[in-house]
């Protein structure tokens, strides 16, 4: 049997397939993370690919069924459908990958051109004697400014309580970083200049590690953002630092070890040292900016809802508590508004968004959710408060998107077709998971437009004094108790989906735009990057629009802060950007209550001025 060779893009595994071996089957074979709900036969549609190059096998029903003429023709297939031929390239979308394969999607590489900041200069000291007792610092900056014609004055005092001991050991050869004709660090003759961007969330903290020379990400991990333990919303954790001021240097110094545990992991995969990381770039909601800076947050919390400083800010890292090189600067991008922040703008940067001509939404989905309308020329902003029934808080079985996580669902007839991450034996139900379950629930009419659990249906059960559905049985979890959906849950989605649906619709009512204009969705943020789009319209979180125009794009604040980490020219663009958006407070907007009274139903509807009109 003749063996084909496979790339798997963007993630970037190639092997060795045989020709009667499915895409889904080599996928698996070199740990590509294609999810598959129906077990590789075509019903689920969940493994939808791209062939770029290569000879495949002819298209099945099924895929007529999948994809328009069009689709197909450009080369759309389901995975476990589709057979090599010849050697092939094959894209996997975002949404059909797996949690852990989303993951490394979201550190693809960001193509601009590297224009640092700072530049590093290699010297060769003269040893001092006797004849020459300089001081150190005076013998490098007049080696620097002979050498390489600059005109530097100063040395961090951060670098200067190390130099001494630093030449020496180096033997009189070093590189100086300069930064605005001031020396910030003072590195081994072969050192890397690094950098790192963060962006800190309400729930997880993200950290990329970056070549300055070049753009190239070493490394990227996301962890969780240990302030959860202040509260899981950002209005408990202001809350908290308000009542005390021992609060408010306990939640600032969580975002910060947090961000050097990641930076020491960063650099332990790369193989370098933190004290090579000479700049870094972090990006957030205003409160979390805030809270990182330790600024007055009391402001914030209280109408109109206004931000201390709203301009990016250049902040010494020592002055933050970051270990990384001792004269190191953080910068931190612009804010929008109380409840719009850096991230959203670094958002906006990475994406384009904001220089589109077409009418676009974007929206950054989490705890708080960011939403940007652009739309005959002016960007428009808003804040919902979505809360974390999707990321798994406040649901009975929810949980983080971890092993075991129920993360695609469909419901076929009495049958439940579920996929786990990893694979594992189910312990909960993730944010995607989630979704699907209202969306499948309401499809098979086992909830009706209105959420309410319906009786006498198949699996729905009373269990102390409320209606559930059980997704999995105590007899499938071998005793285990019963993974299920409870009418709280669904209480609980309609109110997130219903906040960020009234977000969307009042910024098209404030702009004078209809759904109909809008030609593109871009979806970031964590819980954004893993939901299947066809269930956030079947339930009306996101308007009936064709699903073509829809695009999920990651974490794409932390690929902005990763831009403005290595190129000036993407600082002033994110200032241009913050310059450029209104914003408009959700709740001053007219119909704001009745929108959401009629955004929590579930189905596919427009609104107009209050009223929901259902599309079938």
């Amino acid at each position: 049997m003749a063996d084909f060779t496979i790339d798997f893009e963007p993630v970037g595994r190639r092997g060795k397939c045989q020709k009667n071996e499915s895409l889904l089957a080599c996928a698996r074979q070199l740990g590509v993370g294609i999810s598959s709900i129906c077990g590789g036969k075509g019903a689920c549609h969940a493994c939808k690919v791209q062939v770029l190059s290569g000879t495949v096998s002819k298209p099945t029903p099924n895929e007529h069924e999948a994809f328009t003429s069009q689709e197909l023709k450009e080369g759309s297939r389901l995975a476990c459908q589709t057979y090599l031929a010849s050697d092939c390239k094959i894209a996997v979308p975002t949404e059909s990958m797996t949690t852990p394969q989303r993951v490394q999607a979201e550190g693809l590489e960001v193509k601009v051109h590297p224009e640092s900041p700072l530049l590093a200069y290699r010297l060769q000291l003269a040893t001092p004697s006797l004849e020459a007792p300089q001081a150190d610092a005076d013998r490098l900056l007049q080696a620097l400014n002979q050498q390489h014609k600059l005109r530097c004055t100063k040395v961090d005092i951060g670098a200067l309580r190390t130099i001494s001991d630093q030449l020496r050991s180096w033997k009189w050869e070093c590189q100086a970083v300069v930064r605005n004709g001031e020396v910030i660090a003072i590195l081994p003759p072969k050192s890397r200049q690094l950098g790192l961007a963060i962006d800190v969330g309400t729930t997880k903290v993200a950290g990329y590690l970056v070549d300055l020379n070049d753009g190239r990400t070493l490394a990227a991990k996301g962890v969780m953002n240990p302030q959860i333990s202040y509260g899981e919303d950002i209005i408990s954790r202001m809350t908290a630092v308000v009542h005390s001021p021992d609060n408010a240097a306990a939640v600032q110094k969580l975002a910060v070890d947090a961000i050097n545990e990641l930076c020491t992991d960063l650099c332990a995969e790369a193989g370098a040292k933190s004290e090579e990381v000479v700049e870094a770039v972090v990006v957030g909601n205003t409160a979390m900016h805030h809270l990182f800076l330790r600024l007055p947050v009391k402001q914030l919390a209280l109408s109109p809802f206004v931000p201390a400083v709203s301009r990016a800010l250049e902040v010494r890292a020592g002055e933050l508590g970051l270990n990384i090189a001792p004269g190191a600067y953080v910068h931190l991008l612009p804010n929008i508004a109380g409840f719009v922040g850096a991230d959203h703008v670094s958002m906006l940067l990475a994406t384009d968004a904001w220089q589109g001509k077409e009418t676009t939404v974007a929206l950054d989905i989490g705890t708080n959710t960011e939403v940007s309308l652009i739309c005959k020329g002016k960007i428009t902003a808003t804040s919902c408060a979505s809360g974390p029934a999707f990321e798994g808080g406040h649901i009975k079985y929810g949980m983080r998107a971890a092993t075991g996580a129920i993360e695609r669902l469909r419901i076929d007839g009495d049958k439940i077709q579920y996929q786990t991450i990893d694979g594992a034996p189910p312990v909960g139900i993730c944010g995607s998971g989630i979704l699907d379950a209202l969306a499948q629930l309401y499809l098979a009419k086992i909830i009706d437009d209105g959420g309410r659990i319906i009786d006498n249906r198949h699996r729905v059960r009373a269990y102390k004094g409320q209606r559930e559905f059980i997704l999995v049985s105590k007899e499938e979890r071998k005793g285990k108790p019963a993974i299920t959906v409870t009418q709280h849950d669904i209480r609980e989605l309609q109110l997130a989906k219903a906040a960020i649906r009234t977000g969307i619709q009042a910024l098209l009512e404030t702009r004078g735009c209809s759904e109909a204009e809008i030609k593109q969705v871009i979806i970031a943020g964590a819980f954004g990057t893993y939901i299947d789009v066809a269930s956030a319209v079947a339930i009306g979180m996101l308007p009936p629009l064709p699903l073509n125009r829809f695009r999920q794009v990651g974490n794409a604040a932390g690929m902005g802060a990763k831009l403005a980490l290595i190129s000036l020219k993407s600082r002033a663009k994110a200032q241009a950007v913050a310059s450029r958006v209104s914003y408009i407070e959700l709740a001053r907007v007219p119909n704001f209550e009745p929108t959401f009274i009629q955004a929590s139903y579930l189905g596919r509807y427009r609104i107009i001025d209050g009223r929901r009109e259902e599309i079938n």
